[in-house]
């Protein structure tokens, strides 16, 4: 008998989409939008074709213990309580010989979004009841933003909602390609919505995204990881040609004269002109001066950044001019306008409860984007522990990881690596013991979506042979290790999710499991509006009460106290700027081994005609892109879709070697550095400098 089932993807993939899986004969046969979720609420492919990961030919059924060297793929079949066990083994080995600070945890985003299937919430829990950890701090999207919004807005809760976007006039997504990276399920029919009512769209980005070509009126390019440069010209034009707003920014933020002293060059003699800004970011002037002047007549303006720009070397820098720029045209806090900070997520959901992780009992931490370089430099390295063994969780970070060659020696270099997934990753053939897990059409939960709504995702169908949940693996290994009952507090997963409810927003738990969505009752909410409507009743948590464009505390870190552009210079060796940003099709590196999704999109370097000419490089062409950390050989594509001086290769293929060790699928993370961007500690994996030739030339 057919039926259908709501459900929702649990990962990484920015969406949050209420979905219906169609079963026939036990069997998932599609998978379809749930009507519930409205006109604006639209899943995508990957969503979509989530069957294609179930069945696929070469998915993980049963436990497999490692045969031969680390990375061969050689594995052999063991089964569930001989494969627990050892675990179990070899993780009081490592504890009796080094500690627990030996022990890290890489819980990835496999299953990011579950009230209680949570891939890095369970592993933390689980190691934090085991006796402790060396943990990771900050994260691989957005550690810069994260780390820079609260020393200007004293919170994150500084988001909108999309459906305040029918009230915009001028909507700029900057680094926001929300039509494959997506902001939440909602953003890309909004904004839509705008346009066709007449709103102007704008994206500023180096290359013509699809984003561009569905949305844009208008596509501005600049150099990555030079926003910060572009947006000071653009408030240089606001404020010569009488259009920021000083009043409203002396009223709610501080800072805001100084600022304009250092645009104007008043500072350091050095006035922040388009002309100036076109040196660094490679955008025209005259379009920097079109552009500031439409952006400050518009009223009002949402500016949306993606988490691109941030991730960049300087990134927290053009973060906190993001917010400078919607402060200074009097557009914060404003129905239609935005803060001007990263808006997915950051504000409330629906009340609703979710498994817990105790604090680490160690309290020791490292920068997850540093994590190769705690492991191989250790105590001798400044580093807080001799790390031993590795527990992955729902992560491929082996490639996602910048830099793969020392992501490799770091695997080497551990004495005990395990690893739960739906495929034998390139993670995963470098550890020790590999667990099969389930899939979210497998299992129930409570999914968190980046929006004012919850949804809940059924189990479709039996788990696949041998697979188990991440929640019954570690409950069976605690138990092992003498602690299954503070682990799991003796309920099953539905049990679980039921306390999860009871006393939340959600009154009616079966009609929850029903539908699939539960929506909170505000749709129209604007982050700090209750501080620009009455700051002294809701003054911000910075020390001035204010928003902080000029900020004592960001100076006590050895940081200017305004912001001011920090940029990688492309010269020498590698004079191009490189962006690896994520394919359509691809939830970072799953469903790279999915013939099906590798066949929609070929896998290209995209170079600027006049860029390739240079080189002697046609279309079509093998070609090696070099940076300081490795070298990969793929396709060129040339196109004008990115400006000059600028390349883009997707991130998220699975990568293979040649006996030199050229890397020849095209894998990106060859060519990133794990240096991160400061004071965050984050990423900066669009600040990759490289350099470009044909084959045939540098054979």
């Amino acid at each position: 008998m057919a039926e259908t089932i709501a459900v929702s993807c649990n990962r990484d993939c920015g969406g949050g989409c209420p979905l219906l899986a169609h079963i026939e004969g036990g069997r998932v046969t599609r998978i379809s939008d749930n009507p519930l979720g409205g006109p604006y609420l639209r899943g995508c492919v990957r969503g979509y074709q989530m069957a294609r990961t179930l069945y696929a030919p070469d998915r993980l059924t049963v436990p497999l213990v490692r045969t031969g060297p680390r990375g061969s793929g050689q594995f052999g079949r063991i089964g569930w309580p001989e494969a627990l066990d050892r675990v179990a083994e070899r993780l009081t080995e490592v504890v009796a010989r080094h500690g627990n600070a030996a022990i890290l945890p890489l819980g990835g985003s496999g299953s990011c979004r579950g009230a209680l299937h949570n891939t890095s919430l369970l592993l933390r829990r689980f190691l934090g009841l085991c006796g402790g950890y060396t943990a990771t701090h900050g994260s691989y999207s957005a550690a810069a933003v994260d780390f820079t919004v609260p020393y200007v807005l004293g919170t994150s809760r500084a988001g909108i909602d999309p459906g305040t976007l029918q009230w915009s006039r001028f909507i700029v997504l900057w680094g926001a390609n929300i039509s494959e990276c997506r902001m939440g399920g909602e953003w890309l029919e909004r904004v839509r919505e705008a346009k066709e009512r007449g709103a102007e769209v704008v994206v500023v980005d180096p290359r013509r995204t699809p984003t561009c070509r569905q949305l844009a009126s208008q596509w501005i390019p600049v150099w990555p990881g030079t926003d910060a440069a572009l947006m000071l010209a653009v408030l240089h034009v606001l404020v010569v040609e009488g259009l920021d707003d000083p009043a409203f920014a002396g009223t709610y933020s501080v800072g805001y004269g100084d600022l304009r002293r250092y645009v104007l060059g008043e500072a350091d003699g050095q006035a922040k002109t388009p002309q100036w800004a076109e040196r660094l970011c490679g955008t025209p002037a005259e379009v920097i001066v079109d552009f500031a002047r439409r952006y400050g007549r518009a009223k009002p303006a949402a500016l949306l950044p993606g988490l691109s720009y941030q991730r960049t070397v300087g990134g927290e820098e053009a973060v906190r001019l993001g917010v400078a720029l919607q402060v200074a045209t009097g557009n914060l806090g404003r129905l239609g306008g935005s803060s001007g900070a990263w808006s997915v997520g950051r504000l409330p959901r629906p009340s609703v409860g979710s498994l817990t992780a105790p604090a680490n009992p160690l309290g020791h931490s490292i920068p997850v984007y540093r994590w190769p370089d705690a492991v191989l430099g250790g105590h001798r390295g400044g580093y807080p522990s001799d790390i031993a063994a590795a527990y992955v969780v729902g992560g491929n970070l082996l490639m996602q990881g910048s830099d793969i060659h020392k992501n490799i020696r770091a695997f080497d270099r551990l004495e005990f690596a395990v690893c739960h997934d739906y495929f034998l990753t390139p993670t995963a053939r470098h550890c020790d013991l590999v667990l099969p897990v389930t899939t979210f059409l497998e299992r129930q939960d409570i999914v968190f979506p980046d929006g004012n709504y919850l949804l809940f995702s059924n189990q479709a169908v039996e788990p696949l042979a041998e697979a188990r949940n991440d929640y019954d693996i570690f409950c069976a290994l605690a138990e092992r290790l003498g602690f299954r009952d503070a682990f799991s507090e003796g309920k099953t997963d539905e049990q679980w999710l039921r306390s999860f409810v009871e006393g939340s927003g959600v009154h009616d738990y079966e009609a929850f499991k029903r539908t699939g969505i539960h929506w909170g009752e505000d749709q129209l909410r604007v982050g700090l509006a209750g501080f620009v409507a009455d700051q002294q009743a809701h003054p911000l948590e910075t020390p001035s009460g204010r928003v902080e464009l000029s900020s004592a505390r960001y100076a006590q870190m050895g940081y200017p106290a305004l912001p001011q552009p920090r940029i990688l210079p492309a010269e020498g060796a590698y004079p191009l700027r490189l962006v690896t940003p994520k394919s359509r099709y691809r939830v970072h590196s799953q469903n790279s081994n999915i013939p099906w999704f590798r066949e929609l999109e070929a896998q290209e370097l995209w170079i600027n005609p006049g860029d390739a000419a240079m080189r002697g490089i046609a279309d079509s062409d093998e070609v090696h892109v070099l940076s300081a950390q490795g070298r990969l050989r793929t396709r060129a594509r040339v196109t004008e879709d990115i400006m000059p001086g600028a390349l883009c290769l997707l991130q998220g293929i699975w990568p293979t070697f040649d006996p030199d060790g050229t890397e020849t699928s095209g894998s990106a993370n060859v060519l990133t550095s794990t240096e991160p961007t400061t004071p965050s500690e984050g990423s900066r994996t669009h600040s990759v400098l490289v350099e470009v030739k044909a084959a045939r030339v540098d054979a």
